[in-house]
């Protein structure tokens, strides 16, 4: 044997491999060619800081998203994180809940990809990040997901214009530029997956669009899209806490508001020097520089509002949006066809004023939050929350079952009495609420609905990221993890969110599941007539308070012990007849707008 022959032909083997990888991970897409990157740990090709859309500066600044431009500059590396879009913060809500304005890059239409080598025809998940319309970004990594469902689906993870630069509304936006923007952006990534999808191994006949927060409000509105207009862009759609704050036409006096301040704090305004130097404020806008958009951006978001509001959010623009959604989910007139739809047990946390715990502070809050409510309306909204009867608070907080003893009108794992009132309320208005009309909408036709709720504690909004997307975190446990990664990853690949129980059971006697046919849970569809729902939840471990400052304390489930404890509820009679409450906000949406 020749030992010199031996190391070559190793050495020549490694170079065909790497070779094979790097061909594996480049991919080209017409008007751009990249290389992502092989990821040995999990097995996955990923590519990065994909660009999907032109860069939405200068002259495309509030302008409908375009096409990119040719890139003849050889391959483009695609391995680092694509920047943040400008981010808006949050009124009222302490920096340590994260929901901070921050400098971003206006350049930040890219989106990244996650697949299996060798992907052939494989279902497709989309994901919109969540944040109030105002932060964040595509910074989730899917890939234990991923592997928990044995890599078949792939994932496309997607940045949009956010704040000002995605939602500014007035009448000069509608005459000279694009309402909505952000929305369209999405809509445009959408309509990149059904182009490109295919050359990273995906089938965009089997396209699932999911997303948590404003990214599962987002697509509600992808749903209303054009009055329900079918698009083709998705068959599947997972829900998680979908936003739903108030919903103005782009003129009325919100968002117009919203935009003469952002004017003013720009130098755009009437009288102003910079104003003379252009033919009208929106050219002034486009001109501006980008830090002082940024800064007017998170400026009127942080100081124009309530407590946890943000300001710059979707509008009816009588196009692309043209109904409120309580009325258009009601209508049926949607597109997709199924869904999977839920809300965490404690959504009014964080992004709640905690401070409400007197019956004189809830009628504040009330008025503060909704002030085109009616006297008459207010009168009934503290009849079906039962104000007058609840305790104003000082009870020891643990969560409720949903189903039996104390309910969420005012005891949780966080808050008791009126504070609690005041969170629950909140909760129902902005997530639970749209997620079951949300739910009542697939209902309407042919199509299919299941829905759930996160109960895990601390179960706060957004707490339900880590059992997606967490890698080594304490809480949820691995094998909540597991059982909720395979729930979505069924609903991606095989259309139903149904599991083996030994998937939700971890094979552990004491946990408990609904059983149903085949060694499957049972799960059934939710209609208007049987409006079950699952509660997703643990038991057992070792139970300590975590505290984060300024005002928030939960506690959670560590250490061993942990069980899976799933089960089935009707929707309308939950934690005390919630979906009498949920009617109370459709009949008022008018006027909250929703």
């Amino acid at each position: 044997m020749n030992p010199g022959r031996s190391i070559y032909s190793f050495i020549l083997t490694a170079i065909l491999q790497l070779g094979n990888v790097i061909a594996a991970c480049t991919v080209d897409l017409g008007y751009a060619t990249y290389e992502g990157y092989y990821n040995d740990t999990y097995g996955l090709n990923i590519w990065k800081s994909v660009r999907y859309a032109a860069p939405p500066v200068g002259k495309l600044r509030w302008q409908a998203p375009q096409p990119p431009l040719r890139d003849n500059g050889g391959v483009i590396p695609a391995v680092d994180q694509p920047p943040l879009c400008p981010q808006s913060g949050a009124f009222g809500v302490p920096e340590a809940y994260g929901f901070n304005s921050g400098p971003g890059d206006e350049d930040c239409l890219y989106l990244n990809v996650y697949a299996a080598p060798n992907a052939t025809d494989l279902p497709v998940l989309v994901w919109i990040h969540g944040g109030g319309y105002s932060v964040f970004g595509a910074t989730y990594d899917p890939s234990i997901w991923m592997n928990a469902n044995n890599n078949g689906f792939i994932v496309v993870e997607i940045q949009y214009r956010l704040g000002a630069f995605g939602y500014l509304a007035s009448d000069d936006v509608k005459e000279h530029g694009q309402l909505n923007a952000g929305l369209l952006d999405q809509r445009f990534a959408l309509e990149w997956v059904q182009e490109h999808i295919s050359k990273f191994g995906g089938d965009p006949t089997r396209v699932t669009v999911g997303g948590e927060s404003s990214g599962a409000g987002s697509i509600i509105y992808h749903a209303m899209a054009y009055g329900g207009k079918e698009s083709n862009l998705f068959n599947n759609i997972i829900a998680a806490s979908p936003y739903l704050p108030p919903v103005h036409k782009y003129n009325d006096t919100v968002p117009t508001t919203h935009y003469n301040k952002f004017v003013k704090l720009v130098g755009c305004d009437q009288g102003s020097s910079k104003l003379s130097n252009y033919s009208s404020t929106f050219d002034c806008l486009v001109a501006a520089e980008s830090a002082v958009l940024q800064n007017a951006s998170g400026t009127v978001s942080t100081t124009q509002g309530y407590f946890g509001s943000f300001a710059f959010l979707p509008v009816i623009d009588h196009d692309y949006i043209r109904e409120r959604p309580s009325a258009q989910l009601l209508s049926g007139n949607i597109t997709g066809k199924r869904l999977l739809v839920g809300n965490n047990a404690n959504d009014g946390v964080p992004l709640t004023n905690p401070e409400v715990d007197t019956r004189t502070k809830f009628g504040d809050f009330v008025s503060n939050t909704f002030p085109l409510l009616t006297p008459e309306d207010v009168v009934l909204l503290n009849d079906v929350y039962q104000i007058a009867s609840l305790p104003t608070g000082s009870g020891i907080p643990y969560d409720t079952l949903g189903f039996t003893g104390p309910t969420a009108l005012y005891q949780s794992g966080i808050a008791t009495g009126i504070q609690q009132a005041a969170f629950n309320l909140a909760a129902e208005n902005t997530f639970a609420c749209p997620a079951q009309w949300f739910a009542e909408g697939f209902t309407t036709t042919s199509r299919q609905a299941w829905k759930y709720q996160y109960s895990v504690t601390p179960s706060y909004h957004g707490a339900d990221l880590s059992a997606y997307f967490g890698f080594d975190v304490a809480f949820p446990n691995a094998d909540f993890r597991h059982a909720m990664q395979k729930i979505w990853g069924n609903f991606i690949i095989h259309d139903n969110p149904i599991i083996p129980i030994p998937d939700a059971t971890a094979n552990y006697a004491n946990a408990t599941v609904p059983i149903g046919m085949y060694g499957d849970i049972d799960w059934p569809e939710f209609t208007l007539e049987n409006p079950v729902q699952m509660s997703l939840n643990t038991t057992g471990g070792n139970v300590s308070t975590v505290t984060v400052p300024p005002y928030l304390n939960y506690y959670v489930r560590e250490g061993v012990g942990i069980v899976n404890s799933f089960n089935l509820s009707n929707a309308f009679t939950w934690e005390g007849g919630r979906g009498e409450r949920c009617e109370f906000w459709r009949a008022v949406a008018e006027r909250v707008p929703q």
